[in-house]
C-alpha cells in the first residue's frame, strides 16, 4: 500500500509520518513537503533510513508535479496535512493561504479523482482541518461536527473553503474522504512561532511573553501524539464521507495557560517562583481574534474509541522537558540552521 502524507516535515505531519512508518512496515509512506519555513527534516532523522519511508520535495500548488507524482506511485491513500496555519501570517498575506490551503487541496483532489477513477476500493482521502472554521464561541457551548461554519480570519476561511471542496468532491464524484477538525496542538518539535514553544524559548532567554489583549481568550489543547493516534484511527476505521472533531477535553484561558507554563518553567530551571511570570507583557489584540474555541470530541470517542492519553498538565510537562533537553534543536530552528539539513541529506535531482 502506498500512502502519501502531505506536510510530513511539519509539526503534526512529522508525528504522523513517524507513527505510520514504524507501525505499518508493510506500507510505503511518501512524505511530500515543500520545506517552507515550518518544514524541518531533522524532525524525522530517526526514520529517514527506514526502507518503507520516502521523502519527496515538492509543492502541492504545482498541478503538473502533483499529477506526475500520482502517476508514478499510484497512491492508495492521502493524508493531507500540508497547510499554511499561522493566523498572524494569514492577516499579513491572505493570498498565500488561498494558494496553499485551497488551490493545493484542489490539486490533490483532482489527482485522486483522476487516479482512482473506476477503482475506489480501499482508497481514501483524509483531510486534516481545524476547529477555527467554526468561528467563535461565547462563554458556553461546544463545537460539534454539525456546527455551522463561520470563519473569522483569512486562515480559517481558507481551511473552511478546502473543507467544502473535499465534501463537494465526495458528493459530486463519490470520492472516498474523511475530514477531521482538531483543536490547538502542542508538543515536541513545534515551530517556535506558536504560543507554547515561543514562550518556553522566551522564558529560557528571559524575554517578554507577549499576551494578546486581556489574555482571556480560551482554547482547547490537544497533545500532538494523541492527535497522531487519532489520525491513525480515523484513517483506518473512520466512515467515508464523515467528519470527526478531535479535541483534548482541555479548555484553558491563554493567561491561565501562560501562568501554569511559567510555574513549571521556574521549577525546571530552578528559578524563584514568579520569575517567569514577571515576563508577561500584554500587547495590542490582533484583528478578528476569536474569543473561545471548545471541541465536543464525543463522536470519535463513542464511535472509534479514541480519547486523549494525557491531561494538559501532563502533556505540558512532557513538552517542557523535551524542549529543555533539546536546546540544540531549538537553537537550530530559531537561527534558521535547520534549513540546511535537507541539503546535507538529500538532493533535488
Amino acid at each position: 500500500m502506498n500512502i502519501l502524507i502531505t506536510g510530513g516535515a511539519g509539526f503534526i505531519g512529522a508525528h504522523v509520518v513517524r507513527l505510520f512508518v514504524n507501525k505499518y512496515p508493510n506500507y510505503n509512506i511518501y512524505n511530500l513537503d515543500a520545506l517552507t519555513y515550518a518544514g524541518n527534516l531533522e524532525n524525522l532523522k530517526d526514520i529517514e533510513n527506514k526502507t518503507n519511508y520516502n521523502f519527496v520535495k515538492g509543492d502541492i500548488t504545482d498541478q503538473k508535479f502533483i499529477n506526475s507524482l500520482f502517476k508514478s506511485y499510484n497512491f492508495d491513500g492521502v493524508i493531507h496535512l500540508a497547510a499554511e496555519s499561522h493566523v498572524d501570517r494569514s492577516i499579513k498575506d491572505p493570498l498565500a493561504f488561498v494558494k496553499t490551503n485551497v488551490i493545493g487541496t484542489m490539486n490533490l483532489l483532482n489527482a485522486c479523482n483522476e487516479s482512482w477513477k473506476g477503482n475506489l476500493q480501499g482508497k481514501r482521502f483524509y483531510h486534516v482541518s481545524t476547529d477555527e472554521v467554526y468561528g467563535t464561541l461565547g462563554e458556553t457551548g461546544l463545537f460539534t461536527e454539525t456546527t455551522s461554519y463561520d470563519p473569522n480570519s483569512p486562515y480559517s476561511a481558507s481551511k473552511a473553503s478546502s473543507d467544502h471542496f473535499v465534501r463537494a468532491y465526495g458528493e459530486t464524484y463519490d470520492l472516498p474522504y474523511v475530514i477531521t477538525n482538531c483543536s490547538n496542538n502542542y508538543g515536541q518539535n513545534q515551530f517556535p512561532e506558536k504560543l507554547i514553544p515561543l514562550f518556553i524559548n522566551n522564558i529560557i532567554q528571559n524575554k517578554p511573553l507577549p499576551v494578546y489583549g486581556d489574555g482571556n481568550y480560551t482554547r482547547d489543547w490537544l497533545y500532538v501524539k494523541d492527535h497522531a493516534a487519532a489520525i491513525d484511527l480515523v484513517y483506518h476505521k473512520g466512515k467515508n464521507h464523515e467528519t470527526y472533531n478531535i479535541g483534548g477535553f482541555n479548555e484553558w484561558k491563554n493567561i491561565d495557560l501562560v501562568k501554569l507554563l511559567c510555574k513549571q518553567m521556574d521549577l525546571k530551571l530552578e528559578r524563584n517562583n514568579g520569575d517567569s511570570e514577571s515576563l508577561i507583557t500584554y500587547v495590542k489584540d490582533r484583528p478578528g481574534h476569536d474569543l473561545r474555541y471548545a471541541i465536543d470530541a464525543n463522536k470519535i470517542k463513542q464511535e472509534l474509541g479514541w480519547e486523549p492519553s494525557v491531561t494538559f498538565e501532563q502533556g505540558l510537562e512532557k513538552t517542557i522537558e523535551w524542549y529543555l533537553s533539546n536546546k540544540e534543536w531549538l537553537n537550530s530552528v530559531t537561527s534558521g540552521d535547520y534549513q540546511s539539513y535537507y541539503k546535507k541529506q538529500y538532493s533535488d535531482s
